[in-house]
């Protein structure tokens, strides 16, 4: 058996234990990436690490860490109330105000993780205070993301196109664009319907859950969410210092949310001195071994060899449907832009032959490689999973888990069928 298999089948049964028994699947990747990297792969320790994800990690904990500082001195109930105004009290818009903010943010320039990175955190709590679906709510703050994701000023949009014109492959800006809006668009209506969403249509301020500016948590009243205090208006400051930071700046969100969170600690211990143990440490656990583990993957091949198998198929069709699934699964659990940088120059030899049009499958390979980042895997799910508060993790994570591979199964057969049979391009 080839050591790509072998790899493989070892991250089969990572899935199997920690499903079957209620291990950490982080913990278990990490000893899985030891075993294969060191037995499979003659990797030392510096290879092994060297697909940890470092970034993701500060990532995680510096939002969330910053989010629960945010909690402790009642901004985030400040904005929850504030995201109800806005809207007039109609609860059953704010999943789609969310979706728009990240669409927007991702749209004029925001990478993906840092537009769901500011947005999930306050969604979530909104939809932990008012009774919403976690998941509905996550799902449309990914999904809004993606929307707006592969504009032409976007990075997603800039790192694709910039592919095809390496590659002399015909594109399509608009097309690229429109294709991930419509999609994510679509799912995020049926996940709208299908999690509660039209039982939220005609509750508002006055009849939703807490009923009122004077809402109740456990039987006690909550932080008065109308007032702005001293270190409210100062964690708003460093959320709005986070935005600049992040989109205009262009520096890391996850060190830059982390500083912002030392600064208020300095100021205010008291309301700061839960926040550390607040962090999601669970998540970032599984997210981190999952992801070191994929790592091991790319630096033995493992990746390119699936990849390079389903190029070599002769019917370019059914070529096409693979790559588009090979992109979905691989993206899940890894960057859904060096996906897409992989498996476009992969498509190129049977785009050459002129039986697949190369807008349609550009746009196909783009779109499954990104929907699926509601995966918890992936950066955007492992945020919507960190910052969702007073929720049963390790249930939501299963549901995240379904949800991802749910779309992982129907998405790239979709856009397939109408974005690559037909033959666009």
């Amino acid at each position: 058996m080839s050591a790509e298999l072998i790899s493989i089948l070892v991250l089969v049964v990572v899935f199997v234990i920690a499903t079957t028994r209620s291990i950490n699947m982080g913990a278990l990747a990490f000893a899985a990436a030891f075993g294969v990297g060191e037995l499979v792969a003659d990797l030392d320790a510096d290879g092994i690490f060297a697909g940890f994800p470092g970034d993701l990690f500060v990532v995680l904990v510096g939002v969330t860490y910053l989010f629960a500082i945010a909690r402790a001195n009642g901004t985030t109930d400040w904005l929850v109330h504030a995201s109800i105004r806005l809207v007039r009290g109609r609860i059953a818009l704010i999943p789609w105000v969310m979706f728009a903010l990240t669409g927007a943010l991702t749209a004029i320039g925001a990478v993906s993780p840092a537009a769901v990175a500011i947005v999930a955190p306050i969604a979530l709590s909104f939809a932990a205070r008012y009774g919403i679906s976690p998941l509905l709510m996550g799902a449309l703050v990914v999904h809004g993301a993606q929307a707006g994701g592969f504009s032409p000023i976007s990075i997603y949009g800039s790192i694709v196109n910039g592919v095809v014109e390496r590659e002399n492959l015909p594109g399509n800006e608009l097309v690229l664009f429109l294709a991930s809006l419509v999609v994510n668009l679509i799912i995020a209506a049926i996940v709208f319907v299908l999690f509660g969403g039209l039982q939220l249509k005609g509750r508002d301020l006055d009849t939703g859950s807490g009923g009122s500016d004077k809402d109740t948590t456990d039987g006690a009243p909550t932080a008065d969410a109308s007032g702005l205090t001293a270190p409210r208006i100062a964690t708003l400051a460093a959320l709005a210092a986070l935005v600049v930071a992040v989109l205009v700046l262009d520096l890391d969100a996850g060190l830059c949310a982390i500083t912002l969170a030392v600064i208020l600690s300095a100021f205010w211990p008291d309301t700061s001195r839960k926040a550390v143990g607040e962090v999601a440490w669970p998540t970032v656990l599984l997210i981190c071994g999952v992801l070191t583990y994929v790592g091991v993957l790319e630096e033995m091949g493992t990746i390119e060899y699936a990849g390079n198998a389903v190029g070599d198929i002769g019917v370019p069709l059914l070529a096409a449907v693979l790559l588009c699934y090979i992109a979905a699964v691989i993206s899940a659990f890894a960057s859904s832009v060096g996906i897409m940088g992989a498996l476009i120059p992969l498509a190129v030899p049977f785009l050459a032959q002129g039986e697949i049009g190369a807008v349609g499958m550009i746009a196909a390979l783009a779109v499954s490689a990104t929907v699926v980042d509601v995966s918890p895997f992936s950066t955007n799910g492992a945020l919507v999973l960190a910052a969702a508060p007073d929720v049963d993790r390790e249930r939501f994570f299963r549901q995240l888990m379904v949800y991802g591979g749910i779309v992982v199964a129907v998405v790239p057969a979709a856009v397939w069928l109408v974005l690559v049979v037909p033959g666009f391009g």
